[in-house]
């Protein structure tokens, strides 16, 4: 049987969210990640009305002020995204047995075979998208194709609030359709080297061998560039999910080059990741890191150290350790991931230190924080994201 992939987007999701919550906000630009004068910030997110000044993830706050001036400055709130994005996923298991959540903000719906239940796979997204809506208040985007690397660059079609259908064995004509710049997973480099080299749109790579490819612009890039035009068939996503794992990975609309944007990017991974654990009361000894780079290679790391990760802070250090051991800095990140794997029931009895130590301390103030709020989710306790 011919799969069937549905990829849902939540539009502009950290800035609707805030929107969502503050009626004030609605139909203004609003802009995630500082407020003006955080000395080390970028942008985490900006909704829609600020894009149209420019301004876009992982750009110094700094320079999204002087375009965007007016704008809602705000530092984050980490734990209302992640209580938001599981109000959506637990609409879309609604949908399918098969989930593949890649992100806080965005998933994989397997709908092979929904037909006698949903209907054709673009009613079950109508549907979808309108209990989306009802439920949580906010939009998503939907892309439906038969492979989940053209499902993936279909949602993004008609943001936000959007809808594209790639019918069944239509993906490579699609492909050929575009533009070469719509070609997901090129960042800027690879972009750039394609044009260098002479290849000025997706039929140019389409007519050329995997091996010139490969011989052109490397193994990996020359793979991706091949089956990627053609569908991308062989490309999937979520296969390094883990059971027993919690994790979480972004995919940025612009390469990360800088490493204050780095930063900024693994701490909301480990902020997300750690209010997940809290929540399900589990701890973890093993942190993983995934990176990919602009040219579609992709490294993993992970390390077990003799004690849990403890808190926020203790998470985005190991995160960062880790990806110093990893990072090369020629070359620009189209995705990080970050995860705990090996869980455990965090009231199993575990050998402790004579003495307390300041992670300790934090892990129960951090505690004490998101109990508190589960008790009173009008409280808004922040952790601001300076380092």
């Amino acid at each position: 049987m011919e799969k069937t992939y549905l990829h849902v987007d939540l539009d502009a999701f950290f800035a609707s969210v805030e929107q969502l919550d503050h009626i004030e906000y609605r139909g203004k630009p609003v802009i995630i990640g500082g407020l003006p004068g955080d000395r080390r910030a970028v942008v985490s997110t900006a909704s829609y009305e600020a894009r149209k000044y420019g301004v876009h993830s992982a750009m110094p706050l700094s320079l999204a002020v002087q375009l965007c001036p007016d704008a809602i400055f705000i530092r984050g709130n980490y734990k209302r995204y992640h209580e938001k994005s599981e109000q959506v996923m637990a609409v879309f298991a609604n949908y399918s047995p098969c989930v593949i959540q890649i992100s806080v903000d965005e998933a994989f719906l397997d709908i092979t075979g929904t037909e006698r239940l949903f209907g054709p796979a673009e009613e079950l997204a109508k549907k979808l998208k309108e209990e989306v809506k009802s439920k949580t208040g906010l939009t998503v985007s939907v892309g439906i194709a038969g492979t989940m690397y053209v499902a993936k660059i279909a949602s993004g079609f008609k943001k936000p609030d959007g809808l594209t259908y790639v019918q069944a064995g239509q993906e490579e004509n699609f492909m050929l359709s575009l533009p070469l710049e719509k070609l997901w997973g090129a960042g800027t480099k690879t972009l750039q080297h394609l044009r260098s080299a002479g290849f000025t749109s997706i039929k140019d790579i389409h007519a050329k061998s995997e091996k010139l490819l490969q011989s052109i612009f490397g193994k990996a890039t020359g793979s991706f560039l091949y089956d990627s035009v053609r569908g991308g068939q062989s490309i999937s996503f979520g296969e390094e999910a883990k059971s027993r794992s919690i994790s979480s990975e972004r995919t940025f609309e612009f390469d990360l080059t800088d490493r204050l944007a780095i930063d900024m990017a693994l701490m909301e991974l480990s902020t997300l990741v750690m209010y997940r654990m809290h929540k399900e009361e589990v701890r973890s000894c093993t942190v993983a890191l995934k990176i990919r780079y602009e040219d579609f290679t992709t490294v993993t790391i992970q390390e077990t150290s003799d004690f849990p990760v403890s808190s926020t802070d203790d998470m985005f250090e190991r995160c960062k350790n880790l990806f110093n051991k990893k990072w090369d800095s020629s070359r620009g990140i189209r995705l990080l991931g970050a995860g705990c794997y090996n869980l455990q029931n965090k009231n199993i009895p575990i050998q402790g230190n004579l003495f307390e130590n300041n992670n300790s301390k934090k892990a129960k103030v951090e505690e004490a924080i998101y109990k508190l709020e589960e008790k009173h989710p009008e409280l808004k306790i922040r952790k601001a994201l300076l380092f």
